[in-house]
C-alpha cells in the first residue's frame, strides 16, 4: 500500500478551503476552492504573490479527502495558473466523475484545449494595465463554449475600452455564458466603470470580488 501511494501523481498545492464564491455567476454561492501553486504571468496588481512558490505536494485523493470535509458540490480550481500542472487533468477528471461541478480560472495565456468539456472555464484575458496582455494566446476563444465566462480585470479608462473593443471584435457576448467586467481593487472607482457599461450599453456583468467585501481584502484562505 505504501508503494501505491508513493506512486500517486502529486500536485503542488497553495491551499485548499472553503468559501464564499466571490466573482463569476456564482458568485454567492459556498464553494470549495483547490489553489495550485506556481503562475507564469507577474500582473503588476496581483492579490495572490504567495502562490507563486508556496506549497505541499499532495496526491488526487489527499485532495479529494480534504474537499469532502466541506460537504459542497460545487469546487474551483485556480492559481496562480492551475494549468501548469499536467496533473490538473487527472483531478477535474476525479472531481466530474464525483458528480461535483467544477470550476477552473485560468489567464488567458494557457491552453485551455485540453480541458474536459464538461469543466467551466472562468478565463482572464489580459488588459494591457496587467502588463501582460502580450501573453494572451488568443486561439483560446475558439474553445469557449456556452458553459464558459470570460473575465477582464480593468486599471483604467484605457483598460476599458481595450476589453470593449475585444468583446466587440469576437462578439464574446453570443459565445460564452458571460462576460465579466471587475476593478483592480483600489485603483479604478466601481461607480466609474458602472457608468462606462451602462453609456455603451455592454452586454457584460459588472462584478466586484465579493470576498474582498466580506473580509478584509488581504485576508487568505477565503
Amino acid at each position: 500500500m505504501a508503494a501505491l501511494e508513493r506512486d500517486q501523481p502529486r500536485l503542488v498545492i497553495n491551499e485548499i478551503f472553503f468559501s464564499i464564491q466571490g466573482e463569476s455567476t456564482w458568485a454567492g454561492r459556498p464553494c470549495a476552492f483547490v489553489r495550485l501553486t506556481g503562475c507564469n504571468l507577474r500582473c503588476n496588481y496581483c492579490d495572490t504573490e504567495y502562490a507563486f512558490y508556496d506549497g505541499q505536494k499532495m496526491t488526487i485523493p489527499e485532495i479529494v479527502a480534504q474537499l469532502d470535509t466541506y460537504d459542497c458540490n460545487l469546487v474551483e480550481i485556480t492559481g496562480g495558473e492551475p494549468l501548469l500542472q499536467a496533473g490538473v487533468h487527472g483531478l477535474i477528471a476525479e472531481l466530474l466523475a464525483q458528480g461535483r461541478t467544477v470550476m477552473i480560472e485560468t489567464s488567458g495565456a494557457s491552453d485551455v484545449s485540453r480541458l474536459n468539456p464538461r469543466v467551466i472555464k472562468i478565463m482572464d484575458l489580459k488588459c494591457p494595465g496587467s502588463g501582460e496582455a502580450a501573453r494572451n494566446l488568443w486561439s483560446n476563444l475558439e474553445h469557449l463554449t456556452s458553459r464558459d465566462e470570460v473575465k477582464f480585470v480593468l486599471s483604467d479608462r484605457a483598460d476599458y475600452e481595450w476589453a470593449r473593443d475585444v468583446i466587440r471584435q469576437h462578439n464574446l457576448a453570443s459565445r460564452v455564458n458571460a462576460v465579466l467586467m471587475s476593478c483592480v481593487f483600489d485603483r479604478l472607482s466601481r461607480q466609474q466603470l458602472a457608468e462606462w457599461i451602462l453609456e455603451d450599453r455592454l452586454p457584460v456583468r459588472f462584478q466586484l470580488q465579493m470576498h474582498k467585501h466580506i473580509w478584509p481584502p488581504d485576508t487568505r484562505g477565503v
